[in-house]
């Protein structure tokens, strides 16, 4: 896992170097991202050394502390891109109190199904409860709004409650509780879409009815409203299968793509290393996350277990949520591609995951002696 930090640590630097060096505007951005490698590299590094046990002792504390900064992010922080997500720090530095959020919602959830030891999961007394947890940040991340973020917690229970021994009638009902949800949205939003419009411009979410027309009614969509996924396929595609070579893929589409840097750094992938490229990408994380799992199943602790496969879940969706939004399978999202993209607050939480990772493996014999 840490060579493949180190080999995603080359590819970000890269990366960023490649997206920014035609804008001086951005320049400078490749050494920012080396530097809060470093940082992270640091916090692994303490983290690994710290018993993840203290944080499961006290899950509440943290969770409470995540629930306070959400509520104040939306209070207090002033709007950035249409939603108030973000602390301004000194220095220019943002803070995203969502990112945050994600590892203490994993200790709740951890704890809270580590008490069974293992047991199938009782309806009321564990899941519902689960349920009542997560649905808290959940809709205080939507209200921002953030809903990248609100789909990660999503997707981090659900990977963490299909490992927790869910019995298979509740998993039934939550397929035909989301589904039924989903196919009452689309019909809710085709039936009332000129009101929903309005209603979303007047309170300044237009960018939410646009990105969810474009996805459910593409041919309908504005050309504004499209041009991103649009280009992001052509400038893809135009890499081909070995790609335009490294910084050879300035081309007019990728022009029109936002953020080629952060949220879209797949579309230079793409471009300039083609279908090999991302493919070597995705091998990369394949084998980070499959060493991820493997720690998981050698866990002694069944609640270290249950924290490693909730980070794990996190970073699966964020890839595929990332490179299925450029290529147009999944709507638009403010997600960025884990540990790839150029971010402070996003890379360092991730690392400090990994941290959380490595501190559950370097801790096993100790847990096994207490024990």
């Amino acid at each position: 896992m840490f060579l493949c930090l180190i080999g995603l640590m080359a590819v970000s630097v890269l990366l960023v170097r490649s997206a920014t060096h035609n804008d001086t505007g951005y320049s400078g951005k490749d050494i920012q991202q080396l530097i809060f490698y470093g940082a992270g590299f640091v916090i692994i590094v303490l983290t690994t050394l710290f018993d993840y046990r203290l944080l499961l002792k006290t899950w509440y504390v943290w969770y409470g502390l995540g629930l306070a900064l959400l509520v104040a992010v939306y209070l207090f922080a002033p709007p950035i891109n249409n939603a108030r997500s973000w602390f301004e720090l000194p220095g220019g530095m943002l803070f995203q109190p969502a990112e945050t959020m994600k590892i203490f919602l994993i200790l709740a959830v951890a704890v809270l199904m580590g008490r069974r030891q293992g047991d199938p999961l009782s309806m009321r007394r564990d899941v519902l409860l689960i349920a009542a947890v997560s649905f808290v940040p959940f809709v205080l991340v939507m209200i921002q709004p953030d809903l990248g973020n609100a789909m990660i917690y999503v997707f981090i229970v659900l990977g963490m409650l299909w490992i927790g021994n869910v019995r298979y009638t509740y998993v039934l009902i939550g397929l035909v509780v989301v589904v039924g949800g989903l196919m009452l949205f689309v019909t809710l939003f085709n039936s009332y879409n000129a009101e929903i419009r309005d209603y979303l411009q007047d309170h300044n979410k237009n960018h939410w009815y646009e990105r969810i027309n474009t996805y459910i009614h593409p041919e309908e969509a504005s050309d504004d409203a499209k041009r991103q996924t649009e280009y992001a396929k052509i400038a893809i595609g135009s890499g081909g299968l070995a790609g335009d070579g490294y910084m050879q893929g300035e081309s007019k589409n990728r022009k029109f793509i936002p953020y080629p840097y952060s949220d879209s750094i797949f579309v230079v992938v793409g471009e300039e290393f083609g279908f090999q490229g991302a493919a070597v990408l995705l091998l990369l994380y394949f084998v980070f996350i499959y060493r991820m799992i493997i720690i998981a199943y050698q866990c002694v602790d069944i609640k270290g277990s249950f924290i490693i496969i909730g980070v794990a879940s996190m970073l699966v969706f964020q890839i595929f949520q990332n490179v299925g939004m450029m290529i147009g399978l999944m709507p638009l999202t403010g997600i960025t591609l884990p540990f790839v993209s150029y971010g402070g607050t996003s890379l360092l939480l991730n690392m400090l995951s990994i941290g959380l990772v490595f501190s559950i493996r370097a801790h096993q014999e100790k847990y096994t002696l207490d024990t």
